[in-house]
């Protein structure tokens, strides 16, 4: 599949094939090793040519994202208008109530909301210390904190529910 994105103010092509377990991209014909997971809900980890990214992704209202890395904020746009049918105006929001899990084993660092508290799609709830490195864990939509189980300081394991968002 191909795709042509516009990053920014330039634009390039992105293809994308499957191959068995993996999926192989070349950027603008030209291979590229990448490896990417999701550790948490708009929120991947990139092995890029044999450097690790975290990347945030944030839907906009237009259809576009932004994608934050620890320097750097760009806003990327599919341009083939078959790559991105339906996800526009607000349908990458998940609906109902919503538990909210931890991505990995950790530790909480911090709770950034109250149970009781609307919050919005994206917005930062609960921050989880993982090997070094500390997770924001973000709302999966816009609604209010219905309950809150975890505490500053307190080990987590993976998949436990940390809160719930209704």
């Amino acid at each position: 599949m191909k795709i042509e994105v516009r990053i920014d103010n330039g634009t390039r092509i992105v293809e994308l094939t499957r191959d068995a377990d993996c999926w192989r991209i070349s950027l603008d014909g030209e291979p590229v090793d990448v490896d990417a997971v999701e550790i948490a809900p708009n929120i991947l980890s990139i092995l890029l040519n044999g450097k690790s990214h975290e990347v945030r992704i944030t839907p906009t209202p237009t259809g576009a994202l932004t994608l934050q890395t620890a320097h750097r904020e760009f806003t990327a746009e599919a341009l083939d208008p078959r790559a991105w049918r339906g996800r526009r105006h607000g349908a990458l929001e998940a609906e109902g109530r919503q538990q909210i899990l931890a991505p990995m084993p950790g530790k909480i660092v911090r709770v950034l909301v109250q149970a009781g508290e609307k919050v919005e799609v994206g917005q930062g709830l609960i921050v989880v210390e993982a090997m070094k490195m500390q997770n924001e864990i973000r709302s999966p939509k816009s609604g209010t904190v219905e309950r809150l189980l975890v505490k500053e300081g307190q080990p987590v394991n993976a998949g436990e529910v940390l809160a719930w968002i209704d």
